[in-house]
């Protein structure tokens, strides 16, 4: 079982020791560091280069968005999950294009959050439920473009995929729900993410939207 390697930043202390002991109890994880503030996150991630992050938005010095731009750009194998009492828009936004590759709301509950954390060391994009609902919203109101075709245009089964993108479904939710195996999913992510040139799944569901596809 590969260890995964997971720092904690968050400005209250009693939340960061109680996500430390909780996630504590996985056997596959292990907790390399905590940091206060968006500036020792920086500090303590370059030092140790963790797996992923789980990030807070609101702390003082340097906040969670900031320090997310700057690990992604200096770290991009390390994952970050935004873990915030905030589902606002602005945040959501921000923080994905800063490169976090997930959003949760601190109400998660503990074995899920574990879980959101394998995901996003798998290369998925974990994100609470009513943030990816506000996800798809803000992408279907986006104005159609008039856009080239593809020049190696979607599957039908990959458009199947894609949709389901745009819902917020991880690898293994895809694959559940397309009754195929994980790794079979994870191609199909990939060959997406390659054919529509996009950096990262919530840019692959706006690109899929410009195209008329989601």
């Amino acid at each position: 079982m590969n260890e995964i390697r997971v720092l904690i930043a968050d400005d209250q202390r009693l939340m960061r020791e109680g996500l430390a002991t909780l996630l504590s109890l996985a056997p596959d994880m292990r907790i390399v560091a905590q940091a206060s503030d968006g500036a020792e996150a920086i500090t303590r991630a370059r030092e140790l280069q963790p797996d992923v992050i789980l990030m807070d938005v609101q702390m003082p010095n340097l906040d969670g968005i900031a320090a997310t731009k700057t690990i992604r750009a200096e770290l991009p194998r390390t994952q970050i999950i935004i873990l915030t009492t905030f589902d606002d828009d602005e945040y959501l936004f921000s923080g994905l294009r800063a490169g976090a590759c997930g959003y949760l709301l601190k109400d998660i509950p503990s074995e899920q959050l574990a879980e959101a954390i394998r995901a996003a060391r798998r290369g998925d994009s974990p994100i609470s439920p009513n943030v990816a609902r506000k996800l798809v919203n803000a992408v279907t109101q986006l104005p159609r473009a008039s856009t080239a075709p593809l020049a190696d245009p979607l599957s039908e089964r990959e458009r199947e995929v894609l949709r389901l993108m745009a819902c917020g479904m991880s690898n293994k939710e895809i694959a559940e729900q397309l009754v195929i195996a994980e790794g079979t999913a994870k191609n199909h992510v990939s060959n997406i993410l390659s054919k529509l040139d996009a950096r990262d799944r919530a840019q692959a569901v706006a690109r899929g939207k410009e195209l008329g596809m989601v």
